[in-house]
């Protein structure tokens, strides 16, 4: 059974082996071309470094503790194992209580559309090198943590699939590495939402927009503006919820600016 591998360049993201998580295999020598990686299906970034060429592996958060496997050039199988995690609870008040229950027939419709839309955004893969080297994309207050067990108006909810940071409407979201604007819209729960392409399935979200000054097509760097922070969707207060995906996976993004957490934790105490 292959190793994870720990010795990563600091560019790439924290490896963390459990449901939501990321684990970097080794899958090919480098002097191989690059192999074709799949993971429940799902097509698997590849990169490589001075000996190997890895496999950058979004863990779901439904995945069971024990043993998975790669398919490596639909021939080889790699295996590999994750550990549980146990994320905690939250419980939140929605004081707009058509956000949670009582969805009207025209709710529902765009609801419907919403999930389309989003996951058609959620499935792009572009063969260009990924790029791993993420910075912030708000200057806040860490507010909610990724993985959580949420309870809206005490009825459960699907775990909080992103990492919130709390600011001030009007704060400035930028992009946290060189990316290509997949798609904008105005969703019923993610309010104003942008999606960016990193690249071989690497991509990223910012919910709940007050403004977007970005459009589908366009390339960013980064630190450029995508937009400011907001409270539009199911929310209960302004803040950014950012989302990270790997291999149609939503994962931490903490894992991605792991050496700024620290900082953006630290408002909390004050």
């Amino acid at each position: 059974m292959l190793q994870p591998l720990f010795a990563m360049a600091n560019t790439s993201p924290d490896q963390l082996a459990v449901p939501g998580g990321i684990v970097k295999i080794a899958v090919a020598d480098k002097s191989q071309t690059a192999p074709t990686v799949l993971f429940n299906n799902n097509r698997v970034a590849v990169s490589k470094n001075n000996s190997h060429w890895f496999a950058l592996v979004g863990i779901p958060l439904s995945a069971k503790a024990g043993t998975q496997q790669l398919l490596v050039n639909n021939s080889q199988k790699l295996s590999f194992t994750i550990t549980d995690k146990d994320y905690p609870a939250q419980y939140l008040t929605i004081k707009k209580k058509r956000m949670v229950t009582g969805f009207t027939e025209q709710d529902l419709k765009k609801i419907n559309a919403d999930k389309i839309a989003i996951s058609k955004a959620k499935a792009i893969w572009t063969e260009q090198a990924i790029n791993t080297d993420f910075i912030a994309p708000v200057d806040g207050r860490l507010s909610s943590l990724f993985g959580l067990k949420r309870f809206y108006n005490n009825i459960p909810k699907r775990p909080h699939s992103g990492l919130d940071i709390a600011a001030p409407t009007g704060t400035a979201i930028l992009a946290p590495a060189s990316a290509i604007v997949i798609d904008t819209g105005s969703y019923y729960f993610n309010g104003n939402t942008v999606f960016l392409d990193h690249g071989q399935g690497l991509l990223s979200a910012y919910l709940h927009m007050n403004k977007i000054t970005v459009k589908p097509g366009q390339q960013v760097k980064q630190g450029e503006p995508l937009g400011t922070v907001g409270e539009t969707g199911r929310v209960t207060g302004p803040h950014l919820h950012w989302m990270v995906y790997l291999n149609n996976t939503p994962v931490d993004p903490a894992l991605f600016i792991a050496k700024d957490i620290p900082r953006l934790d630290a408002r909390n105490n004050k």
